[in-house]
């Protein structure tokens, strides 16, 4: 049996290999799974063996590019011009090197997918040990299944709102029953509704982006009325979007076979989160330039300038993308609270876990319906904080574990008694440097941006540049560095 074969097999003969923090499906379960579509995943955090594994690399470029075809992307766009005060073309430069770096981060962490068949926050556990792996698991569980799920909600409702003039309620309700019903399917129906929803969301958002670009008036945004800081802060805006879905690397490639070509699990996503990104981000600043009327929803002020035909069917892409972008957020924020190590009883099971996140998710958007320009960009801002020096601690360990066999960090994630928390306290320790000296929050400002405040918001490069030096520093340290206990243990039944 190969090392991904089975949470047994993962955690080789250590004591409590097969000691697993939920129920598991049996690799016979998650084989007959197979590549259906209409069936619900049976996985959780357990690896999903070979027999299991199918799928090309190409298909997630769509699962990458569908997404982000909707409006959060776009009032990126929106901030740097219409919020920050930036001129168009410096809004696009901030746009492409803050979206460059997430791109690339993303399309990185995919690799463990293929290598192991594990979620993303799985393949944490080599850096952050099996109980420190909660801290990331449990951020990237509040972050997707209900803040990005909040966030696209609400601008998928208010899109159907414009378009059909029903309660903004109704429409928000409308939105999340379809979202959370392709969640809880999975895996494959998720895929397969984003390949259907690429080519349509694609097409409409290229013809309503060259109408949009064609009538802006990029001398009008000279950015003579820029925030201080306002690059910076658009940069990482546009990298807290982008990076936003590093948490979900290898949830969508943990099912490619073993053997996929390495180049090809990296670019797809990779380019997918990339053009999409700067293309309906650009069109954002573009849209910005252009007046609208003053009372006029964010949604409705995109579409102002447009055609009536082409303006509804930019609300329909917009709900659509929105639905689109949640799927993923809800799926993926439940295999990371699955992630955290966290017993639960035996009914309880990822597509459980993902209703629970699409109802409280849903509240969380009701409450959110009237301020949603401010908390966006709060929010924006916010997830970097703890995504930089996550990020750190992750690269850093697989550059410390190259050249290692994967059955030997492998045997590590399912292993209750490995620790190594080195690495929550170096992410602790660069997020709370990087938020106490350098944010630049409405609510709150760090010690040096309040001095120096035209350095905008760089919390997210500070904390991950402490975080990578601390981590460095702390895993030679007795007690803090990479250890497995090798005490008895008695096996639980999964």
């Amino acid at each position: 049996m190969t090392p991904t074969s089975s949470p047994a097999s993962l955690g080789g003969d250590g004591p409590s290999a097969a000691a697993v923090a939920l129920p598991q499906a049996a690799p016979d379960e998650i084989v007959a799974y197979g590549d259906h579509v209409l069936a619900v995943e049976p996985t959780g955090a357990e690896p999903v063996p070979d027999d299991g594994r199918h799928g090309r690399p190409l298909q997630l470029l769509w699962t990458w590019t569908s997404p982000n075809m909707e409006f959060a992307t776009v009032f990126i766009g929106v901030l740097a011009v219409g919020i920050f005060g930036l001129g168009f073309w410096p809004a696009v430069l901030a746009i492409v090197l803050g979206t460059a770096l997430g791109a690339v981060a993303h399309g990185f962490l995919g690799l463990r997918g293929p290598r192991f068949g594990v979620p993303q926050m799985v393949a944490g556990r080599s850096a952050f040990g099996f109980y420190g792996n909660a801290l990331p698991a449990g951020l990237n569980a509040l972050s997707a299944g209900i803040g990005w799920f909040a966030v696209n909600s609400v601008s998928a409702a208010y899109a159907l709102n414009t378009l059909l003039h029903w309660r903004l309620l109704l429409c928000l309700f409308i939105v999340v029953i379809l979202q959370i019903a392709v969640a809880f399917l999975g895996h494959n129906f998720i895929h397969t509704a984003e390949k259907y929803a690429f080519p349509v969301l694609t097409v409409i958002f290229l013809v309503t982006s060259a109408v949009i670009l064609a009538k802006a008036h990029p001398s009008a945004a000279d950015g003579s009325h820029a925030f201080n800081g306002a690059f910076l802060l658009t940069t990482g805006a546009a990298f807290g979007y982008a990076a936003g879905w590093t948490p979900y690397g290898s949830d969508y490639t943990r099912y490619l076979p073993r053997d996929t070509a390495r180049w090809k699990v990296a670019l797809w996503p990779g380019l997918g989160v990339l053009i999409s990104c700067v293309l309906l981000e650009t069109v954002g600043a573009a849209s910005a330039t252009l007046a609208a009327p003053k009372n006029a929803t964010l949604t409705g002020a995109f579409i102002h300038g447009l055609p009536e035909w082409l303006g509804k069917l930019t609300l329909l892409a917009i709900a659509v993308g929105g639905i689109a972008a949640n799927a993923l957020n809800i799926y993926s924020g439940a295999l990371s609270f699955v992630a955290m190590g966290i017993r639960l009883p035996a009914a309880v099971r990822r597509a459980t876990v993902a209703l629970v996140f699409g109802v409280a998710g849903t509240i969380v958007a009701w409450t959110g319906l009237h301020d949603s320009g401010t908390r966006y960009e709060n929010f924006l801002l916010v997830i970097t904080y703890w995504i930089g020096p996550w990020l750190a601690v992750v690269f850093v360990d697989a550059f410390l574990r190259r050249g290692r066999p994967d059955a030997e960090t492998g045997a590590l994630l399912a292993d209750r008694s490995y620790r190594n928390w080195s690495g929550p306290v170096a992410m602790a320790v660069g997020t709370a440097v990087g938020v106490l000296l350098f944010s630049n929050q409405t609510d709150f400002t760090g010690v040096v941006a309040q001095h120096v405040p035209q350095i905008g918001d760089i919390a997210f490069a500070v904390g991950f540049v402490v975080a990578g030096a601390v981590y460095v520093a702390l895993r030679k340290v007795p007690g803090l560095g990479p250890a497995t206990s090798r005490r008895a243990a008695v096996p639980e039944p999964v």
